[in-house]
């Protein structure tokens, strides 16, 4: 499986429904090992980052987005995997949060409050669902090599997030209970003696 290739299916969903052992395998390499240094993303983006994969998976009675480290997953993507055009189309998405959280809020998005920030992050799925209903119904195109991370910000952003959280171990073992190799298969196992101790 090419990167690109790779890239596609992440972006589009096409990964999660259809998790073969083999695509599991390469997204657990797309994450970054244990002391990642951030190589995109500032500070400040990552802070942003970071908040905003946390509301879409926040920590419930297993580990979230944050835990799993999913920003990291994010930079590694934007680092190794995107053109240049993506990265800035990705940034700019970025920055583009930060504007409508002053435009609405009057500060940036990581000092907002958590109620603040669910309902700018709930604005943008409502757009981004609103314009989806709005486009033609042709027969699905396939997108161009290159512009995998391009389009709706919030759309990649959120597809993203999903996929780094769900191939992550903590979102693969804890949240999904699944294991990339199944336990032993125990199929022939004594019998007991039926109904009735017969």
């Amino acid at each position: 499986m090419q990167r690109r290739d790779a890239l596609r299916l992440l972006v589009t969903g096409a990964v999660l429904p259809t998790l073969t052992p083999e695509a599991f395998a390469f997204f657990r390499a797309a994450h970054p090992a244990a002391g990642y240094a951030l190589k995109t993303l500032n500070s400040h983006q990552n802070a942003t980052v970071v908040a905003m994969t946390d509301l879409i998976v926040p920590s419930t009675d297993t580990p979230g987005a944050k835990t799993a480290l999913v920003n990291e997953f994010i930079d590694l993507i934007l680092t190794e995997w995107a053109t240049e055009e993506e990265r800035a189309n990705f940034l700019g998405g970025l920055a583009g949060v930060d504007k409508q959280s002053n435009d609405l809020f009057g500060k940036g998005f990581i000092d907002a409050s958590p109620a603040q920030q669910t309902a700018l992050l709930r604005s943008m799925d409502d757009a981004a669902m609103a314009e989806h209903a709005r486009a033609p119904r042709a027969p699905e195109m396939v997108r161009e090599r290159d512009t995998q991370l391009q389009g709706n910000f919030w759309v990649v952003f959120k597809g993203i997030t999903l996929h780094g959280y769900y191939t992550s171990e903590i979102g693969f073992t804890q949240e999904l209970k699944l294991q990339i190799i199944p336990g032993a298969q125990h199929g022939c196992t004594p019998v007991g003696s039926g109904l009735g101790g017969a």
